[in-house]
């Protein structure tokens, strides 16, 4: 793979980072407060939000570095390596983290009788993402892991 591609990919995990960073920073406080004070009947539920979607920030952070950490093992190529097979299962284990969060999420707001039609809308295609982004990391790391069997077979004949 060209050094250019897996570049560009770098590049797209960077700003990705960077835009929810920013937005984690300042835009979910600020927007939080806004629908507490225009919402005063649900203003309780605005920490409890807050801290949940905090929390699900962290898997999202360490896939997207496990992102960074296969693109260098691409680059170094060595991409067809226990490194990489591990980078995987761990994108995969933090997309399955995310998805289970935010399917506690959109319970704990069923149960306070708040779960709005757009939340609802977009916690499922967060849900259902994180669960494609699972299984797509899943058949990579099963992917790269006969890759790998094959390759060490292969030393091992030569």
């Amino acid at each position: 793979m060209k050094q250019g591609t897996t570049l560009f990919l770098k590049v797209a995990v960077f700003l990705i980072g960077i835009t929810i960073l920013v937005l984690c920073v300042f835009l979910l406080p600020w927007l939080a407060n806004y629908t507490a004070k225009m919402y005063p009947e649900f203003a309780y539920l605005q920490y409890p939000i807050l801290i949940g979607l905090y929390i699900t920030a962290i898997p999202f952070f360490i896939a997207l570095y496990q992102a960074l950490k296969l693109l260098n093992y691409i680059d170094r190529k060595n991409a067809f390596s226990d490194m990489s097979v591990n980078a995987l299962r761990k994108i995969k284990y933090c997309a399955i983290t995310i998805s289970i969060l935010y399917v506690i999420g959109a319970i704990f707001l069923l149960t306070q009788n708040v779960l709005h039609p757009g939340i609802a809308i977009i916690a499922f295609t967060i849900i259902f993402s994180s669960i494609i982004i699972a299984v797509f990391a899943m058949v990579l790391q099963k992917l790269f892991k006969s890759a790998l069997d094959i390759k060490s077979e292969n030393d091992l004949t030569v």
